[in-house]
């Protein structure tokens, strides 16, 4: 009897796991009646950081050299305490398209990245904001125009790609496969009409859309977020586009040690249960029919005949295997597929072994 109901349920959840992967694949269609822009809008780059000054001289480069005519560079020092001050001046200098904005710490807002990017939103002087980090470099000097041609009456907010560099060792290629299958999932959310999150690394919106909601207003005292949770306040079906085309990626340096992605993931991780509960809801499905499925196979196999169960779970990787595939060759992320299976599995660990640790304790946030 107990067997039997496992079976069934090892049915349920090898089905679920095959829808998802199925809708998974909606991003990777173009659309047929897809406005852009017709031609260079005026740009405001906005780029945050604390304590980033070797960071800002390695890629800030790669921002000021970009094929666009019409554009301003906004950089907000949040509180630094290095020599993030001194390298923004002294590029300055250099380029008149530069803008400092200084934030000091105050009582109320003090280690808040959400406070420093509204000062920074507000002092731009464009409609149109096109976001990264410190720490990220565009692969193309054509990433403004291939992000912000997406902009259009009704499209007032672009979700981008932040992928990681490559390197050879396993934590690298464990990033990149985490990285690929979440922006395969909220890449997919946003086409079918429901987006949920996007990434800081390489994120486009329009003022409108930002004030419109107000701001980061309903979460200013939460440290994270001010993507996946301005993203929750601010997108919908109508207003909300992608782009995957390979020129409007930004590429940024994976951890060094599985402890800090660790550590940095505790803080991703940790906006979800301020989500939507619809995608709470679907995001918890997903993760928990996933384990349920691959616990559910090992026990079968030694209790229920495995020619009946063999060919489900060829199945599901099957399509799995299609969808990862093609997603990861059009995000120019090929080697990941080659590890997938086990892949998978050490991501359910890790990401039960993050779950776990932040009900213990908080993380920490804003340098």
């Amino acid at each position: 009897m107990i067997i039997s109901v496992l079976f069934y349920s090892f049915v349920v959840s090898a089905a679920i796991q095959m829808m998802y992967y199925l809708s998974f694949s909606s991003f990777l269609f173009k659309d047929k009646k897809k406005e852009r822009a017709s031609k260079e809008m005026p740009i405001s780059v906005v780029i945050c950081a604390k304590n980033e000054a070797k960071n800002l001289q390695k890629f800030l480069p790669s921002i000021l050299e970009q094929n666009y005519s019409n554009y301003e560079v906004v950089l907000i020092n949040d509180a630094s305490s290095d020599e993030t001050a001194d390298v923004m001046e002294a590029f300055k200098e250099k380029n008149a398209n530069i803008k400092i904005i200084s934030v000091e710490n105050t009582e109320a807002f003090w280690g808040n990245k959400k406070y420093a990017l509204t000062l920074g939103i507000k002092a731009a002087k464009n409609e149109h904001l096109l976001f990264t980090d410190a720490d990220c470099k565009p692969v193309s000097k054509e990433w403004i125009t291939a992000m912000t041609q997406n902009f259009s009456t009704k499209k007032t907010i672009v979700l981008g790609y932040g992928k990681y560099k490559k390197t050879k060792d396993f934590i690298n290629i464990f990033v990149r496969f985490e990285t690929l299958l979440t922006a395969i999932q909220y890449f997919s959310y946003a086409k079918l009409g429901s987006p949920y999150m996007g990434v800081g690394r390489n994120l486009a919106y329009a003022k409108t859309a930002f004030f419109t909601v107000n701001g980061f207003i309903k979460h200013i005292k939460i440290r994270s977020g001010d993507d996946d949770l301005f993203i929750q306040d601010a997108a919908n079906k109508e207003n909300t586009q992608i782009c995957i085309s390979e020129n409007s990626f930004t590429e940024s340096e994976a951890p060094n040690s599985l402890n800090e992605w660790f550590q940095q993931k505790r803080r991703h991780i940790s906006t979800a249960h301020y989500y939507k509960k619809k995608h709470q809801f679907f995001l918890g499905l997903f993760f928990f029919s996933k384990v349920f499925l691959l616990i559910s196979t090992a026990i079968l196999f030694f209790f229920y005949p495995w020619e009946i169960i063999l060919p489900i779970i060829l199945t599901y990787y099957l399509v799995q295997y299609i969808v990862v595939g093609f997603s990861s060759k059009k995000l120019n992320e090929p080697q990941v597929i080659y590890f997938l299976p086990f892949l998978e599995i050490c991501l359910i660990l890790f990401q039960f072994s993050i779950f776990m640790t932040n009900l213990i304790s908080k993380p920490n946030h804003w340098k």
